[in-house]
């Protein structure tokens, strides 16, 4: 008899699944709603002479992932060591007391309260992320992977693009717009608590290490051990690429809508749906689509698919805005009765799908072939790198303007960026080609 194919839809179903699913879900969604929240408090609301409006998006976005490369190897080695699902309680803990005071810092309008528990979110996720990604292995089986990474990616983009909408939307309240933002910020962290007190326990694996606290030779340490193994590291360094990647695109979504694409506050909205909306299909469909492959593919050759999908559409939407003829600001209604946008918008959606393609198998191949006495550290590693792609990308992203490039410009040098870094990582490993001609063959 056949073994029944796994469905990840099934697993929300599942305590060892769904518990976990909707507390990274929380945890997600109350990060986006916290920071644009306060975003949209010190850039329409409050003004302060030394948090100036134009600097307060760069400011609260560079202080919530400074903990990410101050504390990663950290958080990595404590995730090796316990019970996953009792740091998970213990992070949802934190998350409750950090929104309590964040709470205070909306209703008394203290900006420095607020970056203060920036600092501290940015700590709470940073804690969160290797216990995240080190539990799926451990309650999943290898060919249910790639199907829970999915969904896991999928909740995460979701709750991402909600908490955004919801932080907006809270913070406009007249009058009460503080309040409904405070309260929902904490509501959210109970939420996540009490999912996250169903989380069943799991035994850590036994470590005769002694635990290292200076965060800089245990971050050395922790990329050393992802450099063991060649394919390993590659794809490290093929997720990192995949986040400076987004980053370049969602960073720059407020001034392409506006100077490009002629569009107000709701088009660059909308930009931020497509994408969202695109990352989270492409991840769902990683499971359906690799099982093509067989247990020789295990959705690694949807990687190269993905990298190609990503820098043809990017290129694309280079071309697709050339013309564009110019117009008074539109909002998202007007916007989108216009033909010419339908390519600009089919570009993005399916850019942002063939990045979910790219990415979830990169994650389960990490989770697969990584010790288990060492899979958060490694994790770490590779979250510490993640930042650093990301502040690259923005220096480089702003080195390119700076130097009188276009917004459009600046995506097709990262479209085209994008084929060669993947090639080089693509030559190097060939696992990713085996599993596109399994994929391709449907063995």
């Amino acid at each position: 008899m056949d073994k029944p194919r796994p469905n990840q839809f099934a697993l929300l179903r599942q305590r060892r699944f769904a518990p976990f699913f909707w507390t990274q879900f929380s945890g997600a969604g109350n990060d986006n709603v916290f920071k644009f929240a306060f975003t949209v408090l010190v850039t329409y609301q409050l003004q302060v002479a030394w948090l100036p409006p134009q600097m307060a998006g760069l400011v609260i976005g560079a202080l919530f992932i400074l903990p990410y490369v101050l504390f990663s190897a950290t958080s990595g080695q404590l995730a090796d060591r316990w019970d996953k699902s009792r740091l998970m309680r213990l992070v949802k803990n934190l998350e409750i007391a950090i929104m309590l005071l964040a709470a205070y810092g909306f209703m008394a309008a203290d900006v420095a309260v607020l970056l203060v528990c920036t600092f501290l979110m940015g700590c709470h996720s940073t804690l969160f992320g290797p216990a995240k990604f080190a539990y799926l292995p451990q309650v999943l089986r290898e060919d249910e992977l790639v199907g829970g990474n999915g969904m896991v990616e999928m909740g995460t983009f979701v709750a991402i693009l909600l908490g955004n909408m919801l932080g907006g939307l809270l913070m406009s309240l007249p009058g009460v717009g503080q309040g409904a933002a405070a309260f929902a910020c904490v509501l959210i962290a109970v939420a996540g608590r009490i999912a996250a007190g169903r989380i069943p326990p799991l035994a850590p694996p036994l470590i005769d290490t002694p635990m290292r606290w200076n965060p800089l030779s245990e971050t050395v340490a922790n990329l050393r051990l992802g450099a063991q193994d060649p394919v390993v590291f590659r794809s490290m360094l093929a997720i990192s690429w995949m986040w400076f990647f987004g980053a370049v695109f969602l960073s720059q979504f407020p001034a392409f809508a506006k100077d490009v694409l002629h569009g107000d506050e709701q088009v660059a909205s909308l930009l931020l749906v497509l994408f969202s909306l695109g990352v989270g299909a492409g991840a769902l469909l990683c499971e359906s689509l690799g099982r093509r492959g067989g247990a020789q593919a295990q959705g690694v050759g949807l990687v190269p698919i993905g990298a190609l999908g990503m820098s043809v559409f990017a290129v694309d939407l280079y071309f697709a805005v050339r013309g564009l003829p110019p117009s008074a600001l539109q909002d998202a209604v007007t916007f989108v009765r216009v033909a010419a946008h339908w390519r600009v918008m089919a570009d993005l959606v399916l850019m942002s799908l063939f990045t979910g393609l790219f990415s979830v198998p990169l994650y389960a191949l990490i989770q697969q072939r990584s010790p288990a006495a060492h899979r958060a550290r490694i994790i770490a590693a590779n979250n510490i790198l993640n930042a650093l792609f990301m502040v690259a990308s923005a220096l480089i992203a702003g080195a390119l303007l700076g130097a009188g490039l276009a917004v459009p410009e600046v995506f097709l040098a990262t479209g085209l960026v994008n084929a060669l870094f993947c090639a080089y990582v693509f030559i190097r490993v060939p696992l990713y080609w085996q599993g596109l001609r399994a994929l391709l063959r449907g063995s």
